[in-house]
């Protein structure tokens, strides 16, 4: 159980109690539990759990290695599909990806093998001689990849063995992208972006360049010059607003922001956290807000979300983690009005929603309000086509980068992928799968024009 702020004195955490509240909220698997947990595991033949994982780990085969003993086979099993196995081991929503559709979850057991803590085991305890992954003969061609997240990382890394030279331009000052900026902090800890990161890196052959913001310090239309080719794994940066009057005033908090800044601090203490607090939202992001601010030290925290519970995007596991961290869940209500005095947040009216006949949203026409001192907006996120200005620009679909189904843009020599296009979900494991796929495609276009 972690530590709460003492209603009466409203006295802050110290150090001991923060360090305490951001440890990891998934404890590894010791060997022994990991040896049970693999024997578990039927082996299927046509295994549903590979089906479910966008990049097609082979399941069964790394989980019967380590029922073998065999660790390092197994990590090799995960890294060859996904090199980024170990930071989605941690932050996947395995429960509906692989675990989802695990044989084990139907009777008599009704509980599916533990998938997304023995692929942990395995990268935790992964110790090869040296780098497992060798770069083939240097191909004389030169990608650039806008982006060090996920999608950018599996990219560059598949490009590198592939024998092409990559650099990867950030604006951060630095790489792993969401996995080291927009993550709960106790859902990544002991610095293990940084440390996959490195392990990333060390096949060589790519370049990380920090500091280097699309639209700003770089153009595309000169990285389409000077490269062979562009890979453009932007993410969602713009957190969406509310669009009510005041918004702009003190108390109002972008989410991501906030995660951000939380997963930077070296000293928890000095972070001005409220007393009471109002999450608007009703995906993953929301929730990761709510508990952090929660285990922060803030007395009441509220996430309101203008539809049911069936409709947020948060998983049910996320949802009852909120409720175990003290959250109070609020649905069926949207923002009406700020309550504002001097500039500062007071309050905010909400009303009362409902589905129409249509299965539109409607109000109600009544009213509640929730006191609070800090509101984080946390409504989603879309893509900021703004770097794109001055440039020729790729096709726009849909508020996203439009691509076919090879992850190539409407302009000749550049692909997309991760959260910035429309397919598949906004998830850790799917923008590796985009970044290997892409990787692919870029490889297959360069020696195409090279024999031609």
């Amino acid at each position: 159980m972690f530590s709460v702020r003492n209603k009466k004195t409203k006295y802050q955490l110290n150090q001991k109690e923060l360090k305490q509240n951001f440890e990891d909220i998934k404890p590894a698997l010791s060997s022994y539990q990991a040896k049970i947990e693999a024997n578990r595991c039927l082996y299927c033949e046509d295994a549903p759990c590979i089906s479910a994982c966008p990049t097609k780990i082979n399941i069964p085969s790394f989980i019967q290695r380590i029922a073998d003993g065999n660790l390092n086979g197994a990590a090799k099993t995960i890294l060859d599909s996904n090199i980024l196995g170990g930071s989605c081991a941690r932050v996947c929503p395995t429960e509906i990806l692989c675990e989802g559709a695990c044989v084990r979850n139907h009777e008599p057991e009704l509980a599916p093998v533990k998938i997304g803590k023995l692929q942990r085991h395995a990268i935790d305890h992964y110790n090869p001689q040296s780098h497992p992954y060798v770069r083939n003969k240097s191909s004389n061609k030169r990608i650039a990849i806008v982006g060090a997240g996920p999608a950018g990382l599996a990219c560059a890394h598949q490009l590198a063995q592939l024998g092409h030279q990559v650099t990867i331009f950030d604006k951060q000052p630095k790489g792993a992208g969401l996995n080291e900026y927009g993550i709960a902090k106790y859902k990544l800890v002991d610095n293990f972006a940084q440390k996959e990161l490195k392990f990333i890196l060390g096949v060589g052959g790519i370049e990380l360049k920090t500091g280097f913001q699309l639209g700003d310090n770089i153009q595309l239309d000169e990285l389409r010059h000077d490269f062979d080719a562009v890979f453009l794994s932007l993410g969602l940066t713009k957190g969406n607003q509310l669009g009510m009057e005041n918004e702009n005033c003190d108390g109002m908090f972008d989410s991501l922001n906030f995660i951000s800044d939380l997963r930077q601090a070296e000293d928890l203490t000095k972070l001005n956290i409220g007393g009471d607090i109002v999450v608007i939202g009703a995906g993953n992001t929301a929730i990761d807000v709510a508990c952090q601010t929660k285990r922060l030290g803030a007395e009441n925290v509220t996430l309101v979300y203008r539809k049911g519970t069936a409709q947020m995007s948060a998983t049910t596991k996320e949802q009852a983690f909120a409720k175990q961290n003290g959250v109070k869940i609020i649905t069926w209500a949207q923002p009406h009005k700020l309550q504002v005095e001097n500039n500062k947040i007071k309050a905010i009216e909400f009303e009362v929603t409902e589905l129409d006949k249509q299965n539109k949203l409607k109000g109600t026409s009544s009213y509640f309000t929730v006191q609070t001192d800090s509101v984080y907006k946390a409504i989603g996120q879309s893509f900021d086509d703004a770097c794109f200005h001055g440039n020729q620009r790729p096709q726009i679909e849909h508020g996203k980068i439009y691509v076919d189904d090879n992850l190539k843009t409407s302009l000749n020599n550049v692909w997309a992928g991760g959260d910035c296009i429309n397919l598949g979900e906004d998830l850790t494991v799917q923008a590796v799968a985009h970044g290997k796929q892409a990787a692919d495609s870029i490889h297959q276009s360069l020696i195409t024009h090279s024999e031609g």
